[in-house]
């Protein structure tokens, strides 16, 4: 079957935060609404179908998770990444922010040191610094071929740091680490006795040429020193379910964690993010290889009309994730003008570069889970900095 990437879907007047937040957000309706993370695509027939299913039963009563449901999760990590995963390693949370950020309540204290590696999405930093945590950043590095982490400087945080929230694959920034890089970040943190939580949400987009390394496959040590929250929300268009699942492989850090999300009633979730979550999972791996062929078809669109109209925005290609990150710093601007042009004259509604950490200024983050068509307007728009 060949599924309709290009077919537009009209989102305004739905409580859509991506549409419907735009004057709020961007203090102009009209801008084309390129930023939050989800995308402008149908949620695929067999997860829609799944909860229309589930809706004709006329009870909407209080649920739990099943083995079949667990299974499911556990046969597309077999099957995508070549991970044995034990269904008593997997529990529910509902949503991976919620889930890091209990990770952070349940296994840190007020004053300790925890590490990000910014740019990084911004729930990252609120995760840390609104429960009284002490924010450590370990800033990326830019090298020749992209985004690059600072080991050197992680040598020294992780001597008096708890915790490590390791974005693999990279949110804003489209790096899918390799398995060397994560090998030596493990090497370090496991020196150090810092834990590592791996928000894993966008390791189902990995683009063509490039393989994800979920965190927990390292070693047997690393996997016992570490939690790993995965999600089909990214992947199939399902983030309004609010579904995720916690892997955590230590028995005693995985007890401890669910206790924690139970005693704050977080472990039910709902009828129709279990279903959609299930048969995306069990029926999804073609409607994936067609949106991955699609987004990295957007994401050479832009690079040539970027390289061909506007050289002086930089960029990396990402290997993975449908977002890309562009470098608008060469117009020798302030951000908040950058802002000002980007919002009220180009009418263009992208994330603004600092959300992702004060090395983010004069960056924009593009959301290009799009038809072509809206990628197509978006650089048209764009030419008004050309001027």
């Amino acid at each position: 079957m060949r599924y309709n990437f290009d077919k537009v879907i009209e989102r305004a007047n739905t409580n859509c935060v991506k549409y419907d937040l735009r004057k709020v957000v961007f203090g102009n309706p009209d801008v084309l609404p390129m930023w939050v993370a989800d995308m402008d695509f149908e949620t695929p027939d067999f997860a829609r179908e799944a909860v229309m299913q589930r809706a004709l039963h006329p009870v909407y009563g209080y649920h739990f998770k099943d083995e079949p449901y667990f299974k499911a999760i556990q046969g597309w990590l077999l099957r995508r990444h070549q991970w044995e995963v034990p269904l008593k390693w997997m529990s529910f949370v509902p949503g991976v922010v919620c889930g890091f950020n209990m990770a952070v309540l349940a296994f840190t204290k007020e004053g300790d040191e925890v590490i990000i590696q910014s740019p990084v999405y911004p729930p990252f930093h609120h995760a840390v610094s609104e429960h009284g945590r002490k924010l450590v950043y370990n800033r990326l590095k830019i090298g020749e071929k992209g985004y690059e982490m600072d080991f050197e400087l992680l040598e020294q945080q992780t001597k008096t740091a708890k915790m490590l929230i390791l974005c693999n694959p990279h949110n804003p920034v489209g790096r899918c680490w390799t398995r060397e890089e994560l090998q030596r970040l493990s090497d370090i943190c496991l020196r150090n006795n810092v834990l590592v939580i791996s928000d894993e949400i966008h390791c189902d987009l990995v683009l063509p040429g490039y393989k994800h390394t979920p965190y927990a496959t390292l070693s047997e040590e690393v996997a016992q020193h570490c939690i790993v929250f995965h999600a089909a929300s990214k992947t199939f268009n399902l983030a309004g379910l609010a579904t995720s699942t916690a892997i955590i492989p230590n028995k005693a850090m995985r007890d401890e964690y669910v206790h924690y999300v139970e005693a704050l009633e977080a472990h039910l979730g709902n009828i129709f993010g279990k279903v959609a979550t299930q048969a995306s999972m069990e029926q999804g791996d073609e409607w994936l290889g067609q949106l991955l062929d699609y987004v990295q078809g957007n994401i050479d669109y832009v690079a040539d009309f970027l390289k061909n109209n506007l050289p002086k925005v930089k960029f990396f290609k990402p290997q993975a994730t449908y977002m890309m990150w562009l470098d608008f710093n060469g117009y020798g601007l302030s951000e908040e003008e950058l802002w000002r042009k980007m919002t009220q004259e180009a009418g263009l509604g992208f994330n603004r570069g600092s959300d992702f950490g004060q090395d983010g200024s004069g960056y924009f983050r593009i959301n290009l889970a799009c038809p072509r068509a809206t990628v197509e307007e978006a650089m048209k728009r764009l030419l008004f900095f050309k001027q």
